[in-house]
């Protein structure tokens, strides 16, 4: 084999296997995305603000899927009916949450803890007196006014951005893997080898033409 046909043949090698290794990254990619779950989501973190209250035992009620969910207020709890049932709610971005008063515990009212958009009249008949639709992701506690000493608060969990127990919400900060980042990390490995397959070969070539050509060779060094 002469230079010329080497240099095609090592070309055509280095190309192929670049390809190949293309090729595997590209499907080790479209793997990944398929197999890979969507994102959001996980438990709430409620800052402690849930903590003491008589009727909320860590858990939050799932109404995701619905378009609207139903918070009963007057409910037993806290020594009275100094309660919203549940305490805890989660719902769909989008979904509209009604407050229905039982005619328990005497006037309540629902009101933001801090800034918030939830911000009713005090009653004490029963019946359905407040709605809210909420229309962003987060966290919004809240409370009844007259009985917040008592621990009547509760709150609603929006959509799937909104900060979490194991700090992987909204405003943290968390460490990714690799595969974890959008890409598997087949892929990694896959680029690797091809860079030094390429390499290699290119060395090999050049140490071949260079010290390994003898006057009997086919062809010369033409």
């Amino acid at each position: 084999m002469n230079r010329r046909e080497f240099v095609r043949t090592a070309g055509g090698v280095a190309g192929g296997t670049a390809a190949l290794s293309a090729s595997g990254a590209a499907a080790a990619q479209e793997g990944g995305n398929e197999s890979g779950g969507g994102g959001g989501g996980g438990t709430p973190d409620f800052g402690g603000f849930l903590d003491g209250v008589g009727n909320f035992d860590g858990s939050v009620t799932d109404a995701t899927g619905q378009d609207s969910a139903t918070v009963e207020v007057g409910v037993q709890a806290n020594g009275g009916a100094y309660g919203f049932g549940p305490a805890a709610i989660h719902v769909d971005n989008g979904a509209t949450v009604q407050w229905e008063w039982t005619g328990e515990g005497g006037g309540h009212n629902v009101v933001s803890d801090g800034d918030g958009p939830l911000d009713s009249d005090t009653y004490s008949e029963s019946g359905v007196h407040y709605e809210q639709t909420f229309e962003e992701d987060g966290i919004y506690p809240y409370v009844c006014e007259p009985h917040q000493s008592l621990g009547m608060k509760g709150a609603v969990v929006v959509g799937t951005d909104y900060a979490t127990a194991g700090g992987d919400g909204e405003g943290s900060v968390e460490t990714l893997a690799p595969e974890e980042a959008g890409v598997p990390i087949q892929p990694h490995f896959v680029g690797i080898a091809t860079g030094l397959a390429i390499i290699v070969s290119l060395i090999f070539t050049f140490f071949t033409l260079k010290y390994g050509e003898s006057p009997h060779t086919s062809g010369g060094n033409d």
